[in-house]
């Protein structure tokens, strides 16, 4: 058996939307996928990343695949072009491409079980779910079990993401944050998020106001202040601009006033994928 995972990079918060809002994004992680004899492992990558992954059973990839069952052997080649340690989903498109693999192996399709499987790697489901089934997502956990619902964009979001070389844990960009937020802030996230599906779903010319974040994001200034930077300047001349995820990305919508100083970011328009993950057979 041999096939192909396509898997699409996501942003998560979305402003106000804390680990709770994600979208697709249309830059991909592909993963040739092949069942093998005898427990035989095999892990190749190349791309963004490749030099910093283990080739053993510790991959990412890997370790999503042998989460759903599946024990045999297996040939991966990964092909990623989703920057590492970025804000961008790049763990999450793994866990995704390797969940989407092993359900394929085992024949199954993809149902909240996937995303279960998928969310509990990442400890919320934001941008798992924005990778399985495209699209925006509202995203949520009941007990131990997560939970989405995707909603389809508006054809005029059109995001924008500004890439700079400097990267981003996770883990250490949470630490940042407090115990305990203001009831006031509280209650504006709850606000702006609602506004922000609202927004991305209907009326794109809300997103200013419905990425105005309280709860995250100057608590992790520390960690990227020209992140900070450029997202203040854009707000300031009207443009919706926010963290992507954990950053140090920032994503924006609509078109970048030439007068905002970008220097040290790669800026790549994107679509916003539609569909998830796709799975193809190549024999």
């Amino acid at each position: 058996m041999r096939f192909l995972v396509s898997v699409p990079a996501s942003t998560a918060n979305l402003g106000s939307g804390f680990d709770a809002l994600g979208m697709a994004l249309g830059m991909y992680d592909d993963v040739e996928v092949a069942s093998a004899e005898d427990g035989h492992l095999s892990v190749a990558v190349d791309g963004a990343g490749s030099a910093g992954v283990p080739l053993d059973e510790t991959h990412l990839v890997v370790r999503a695949v042998r989460a759903t069952g599946y024990t045999g052997g297996l040939v991966l080649r990964c092909r990623n072009t989703i920057p590492h340690a970025r804000g961008l989903g790049s763990s999450a498109a793994a866990v995704v491409a390797g969940v989407a693999a092993g359900f394929t192996l085992t024949g199954r399709e993809l149902d909240t079980d996937a995303l279960q499987i998928a969310a509990e790697f990442e400890g919320h489901a934001d941008n798992a779910a924005a990778s399985l089934f495209g699209g925006v997502v509202v995203a949520w956990s009941e007990g131990e079990r997560y939970r989405s619902v995707r909603v389809d964009p508006d054809a005029r979001v059109r995001p924008v993401v500004l890439i700079p070389e400097q990267e981003s844990s996770t883990k250490t960009t949470r630490g940042l944050l407090p115990a305990e937020v203001p009831h006031a802030d509280a209650a504006h996230a709850a606000g702006r998020a609602a506004l922000a599906v609202h927004a991305l779903t209907s009326d794109p010319s809300l997103l200013l106001a419905a990425t105005e974040d309280r709860l995250h994001q100057d608590y992790r200034a520390p960690a990227w202040p020209e992140t900070v930077r450029v997202i203040n300047d854009l707000r300031k001349l009207g443009v919706p601009a926010c963290v992507s995820g954990a950053g140090p990305t920032v994503i924006a919508f609509g078109d970048l006033p030439p007068e905002v100083d970008l220097h040290g970011f790669h800026v790549r328009r994107l679509d916003v994928d539609r569909a998830g993950v796709r799975v193809r057979p190549l024999d």
